[in-house]
């Protein structure tokens, strides 16, 4: 199905040969290795050298759980008008309904920002962020930064990157996007997908072949091969989505006619071109997916690498369910959580079914997905079926093909375009249920489960057509591939004046007398301090599970109100995962400002760590550690809570993700690694000169850790950082560095 080239290879002829067999010369070689799209399209924006780059992009985006922190950075840091084509979206805090009006102020500020700068806004419920992106942004060639972790517009020709809210900052600021050159792993398609196949399908299948091996975290995913012609647009665009759940860092596609029509649909045919590697193209792995083979797939709880066929779940489903149900109870507060119980007479149940956002809601997914429930019901009993077209140009496209009256006529409810099912603020599972979802995660605790308050549920990712297959069985788990249906679907069009006509068209165009119009929740970020000369490090958060999510640092959800107030925010820091963290960090918080007033440490932190004999000019804040944290969402709030709350660093073996590491960085905290976490709760790492090591880019720190009355000798590293990022660290914060240029 899916098999690993774990070394270099050539796309050569229109096939991927190992390069031991390809017998190139080192100069060949070196020549393909520029033969990627990959590298065309870094090189046409990089301002620095080969290896070291410094990229501009074409545009940005965020959405509004992300815009109003940027604005305010960018704002604090001189921003005067936007100088790339930026556009705000309104599609994760769109209910305005936790908190009351909290949410909407944030879209007010966000339009006054976009007339005062000069940027696009996109107002709720008219489309999610990618799809959005797609339909009127994206660009052969061109390179988007954006500040949600699935900004990927590989299918149609534009690498895409997802980071947090301070790299847009930068870009924002004139700055570059500033990253060592990446590997290129070649995803070589061939064959054809059987009917009931989906995009999701190859997605999930992809993200458990590469995920938990790390085989190609944070490289870029180049798209070759026969199978592409096989694909349509919407099937490329979903599968390109679910790269982000492989941890690379973007993805790119050879474009076609297919992806020539795409853009001629949406009456942009000029920024269509051909592109295509060279021949030969040099990649540092490869890997190949025969989509022959693939099956409609599931990813269970609670990661969407923990894939499996539907087949073998319906196979073995006690066997299976059980080791799900074994990994749940080990979360806090859900000893009682049970997946095994929705196994009946040997087929398994479900409880909810969702097809959303930017992976499920596009035209193809919902289309097939009435074909398949044609003429039958949901049922009236626990199962329910919500569909979330991705952009009011897909639903108007729905509507006039008579897709939506059809699955309303079977019980399914629609609604509009929204990001919430992605992380729990629509269709929020029932406590131990089971919701099989086309959507982009499925981490614990991500879907408005709060395990620490004794609720979890399970969520599943599968295809749109299995999701309707099993909603035409009453919520039995039914793979499409068994469903009666034509796959052959009404030919898509897409309406543009609803965009003109409800879109504030503003990038480009800054009216720099207008007022920034603040809600009394938007509030400014509080003072950074430098790192100063030594540093005392308190652990006040050790998590020793094996990966952990940005949605555990910071909550998704139930936080969105507070969005826009640091302060009010980073209560919630770690509230799924370790309870006591904010109490913690804010009496170490504490302990520094009394240091700061009076220069010395208190007392009684003096005797706590009298065997360290601290030195003057010490700063003091807090730690969290953790065995590999930042998986997901590419929110900047997992590290601007904890440096808000007084938190100075991280240590961690390795970090899930370059973006959660950069934010780290760009809020001046310490991104430390360790082979070892010999840490607990409660105990301190001292560090002398900490100011010279991160001038002087030290591969090994020296520090001293005490554990009770116990000091031993440790080392620390901080890995590469870019003279930027030094400067970051040492002045304290992105902010801080920017004013003071």
């Amino acid at each position: 199905m899916i098999k690993l080239i774990r070394g270099g290879c050539y796309y050569m002829g229109g096939t991927l040969v190992k390069e031991n067999q390809a017998f190139l010369t080192s100069a060949q070689k070196e020549e393909a290795r520029k033969g990627t799209m990959s590298w065309r399209i870094l090189k046409m924006h990089n301002k620095g050298d080969d290896e070291n780059l410094k990229i501009k992009f074409d545009a940005i985006a965020s959405h509004d759980i992300t815009y109003v922190g940027i604005i305010q950075t960018a704002k604090a840091s001189g921003l005067k008008e936007f100088p790339l084509s930026y556009t705000l979206t309104n599609c994760h805090n769109s209910l305005c309904a936790v908190g009351g009006t909290i949410n909407e102020d944030d879209h007010v500020f966000g339009l006054s920002a976009a007339k005062k700068y000069g940027a696009n806004f996109v107002p709720p419920h008219l489309a999610v962020i990618h799809q959005y992106m797609r339909e009127m942004e994206a660009k052969v060639g061109r390179m988007i930064l954006g500040s949600d972790s699935h900004t990927r517009y590989g299918a149609l020709g534009t690498m895409a990157v997802g980071e947090g809210g301070p790299e847009l900052v930068k870009q924002i600021l004139n700055k570059t996007y500033d990253i060592r050159r990446p590997e290129t792993v070649a995803v070589y398609l061939r064959g054809n997908l059987k009917k009931g196949v989906g995009p999701q399908d190859v997605a999930i299948a992809l993200c458990g072949a590469v995920f938990k091996n790390g085989f190609v975290k944070n490289k870029i995913l180049e798209f070759v091969g026969p199978g592409i012609r096989n694909l349509s647009m919407d099937y490329r665009n979903g599968i390109d989505v679910m790269t982000t759940e492989t941890a690379c860092l973007s993805s790119i596609w050879e474009t076609d006619e297919k992806t020539r029509e795409y853009y001629k649909i949406h009456g942009r045919e000029q920024d269509y071109k051909e592109m295509k590697p060279s021949d030969p193209a040099y990649y540092d792995y490869g890997i190949t997916i025969n989509l022959s083979t693939i099956e409609p797939m599931i990813a269970l709880p609670f990661h969407p690498s923990n894939a499996y066929t539907i087949r073998e779940v319906l196979e073995h489903p006690m066997e299976i369910l059980s080791e799900v149900e074994a990994a749940g109870r080990k979360i806090k507060g859900s000893d009682n959580f049970c997946l095994t119980d929705k196994i009946k007479d040997g087929k398994v149940y479900v409880n909810q079914g969702i097809i959303a956002g930017c992976a499920g809601g596009m035209y193809e997914n919902i289309a097939e997905a009435y074909e398949i429930l044609k003429g039958k019901s949901t049922g009236v009993d626990e199962f329910s079926l919500s569909i979330y077209p991705s952009s009011q140009p897909v639903y108007k496209a729905l509507v006039e093909n008579g897709y939506i009256g059809g699955l309303m006529d079977s019980g399914a409810i629609i609604k509009t375009a929204f990001c919430g099912p992605c992380f729990g603020a629509g269709d929020v599972p029932a406590n131990n249920g089971l919701s099989i979802r086309h959507t982009t995660r499925n981490f614990e605790s991500r879907e408005g489960s709060k395990p620490a308050g004794g609720q979890l549920a399970a969520v599943a990712l599968m295809d749109a057509r299995s999701i309707a297959a099993t909603a035409a069985n009453g919520g039995v788990l039914t793979p499409a591939t068994e469903a009666e249906y034509t796959k052959k679907v009404k030919k898509y069009f897409f309406d543009g004046e609803i965009y003109k006509n409800r879109v504030y068209m503003g990038a480009g165009k800054a009216h720099k007398e207008e007022d920034l119009k603040y809600g009394p929740n938007i509030a400014d970020w509080p003072e950074m301090i430098p790192l100063g000369k030594n540093v005392l490090i308190k652990a006040v958060s050790v998590i020793n599970d094996p990966v952990t999510t940005t949605d555990e640092l910071i909550p998704s959800g139930e936080t969105s109100s507070y969005r826009s107030n640091p302060l009010k925010l980073a209560e919630f820091a770690l509230s799924r995962k370790d309870p006591g963290y904010v109490g913690r960090a804010k009496e170490v918080k504490a302990d520094e400002e009394v240091r700061r007033e009076t220069g010395e440490l208190p007392e009684k932190l003096k005797n706590a760590v009298k065997e360290l004999d601290v030195k003057e000019g010490t700063i003091y804040g807090s730690c969290v550690v953790a065995v590999k944290p930042g998986d997901g969402s590419a929110r900047e709030q997992a590290a601007s809570c904890q440096r808000v709350l007084g938190g100075i660093a991280n240590i961690a073996k390795e970090y899930a993700t370059k973006r959660y590491r950069s934010n780290l960085i760009n809020w001046g905290m310490l991104p430390f690694t360790a082979e070892k976490l010999h840490f607990k709760v409660g105990d301190y790492i001292y560090i002398e000169d900490i100011d010279r090591y991160v001038a002087d880019g030290a591969e090994k720190i020296p520090a001293k850790h005490l554990s009770g009355k116990t000091v031993k000798d440790i080392e620390l590293s901080l890995g590469s950082l870019t003279p930027d990022e030094k400067s970051i660290i040492l002045k304290g914060c992105l902010i801080n560095f920017n004013a003071g240029r």
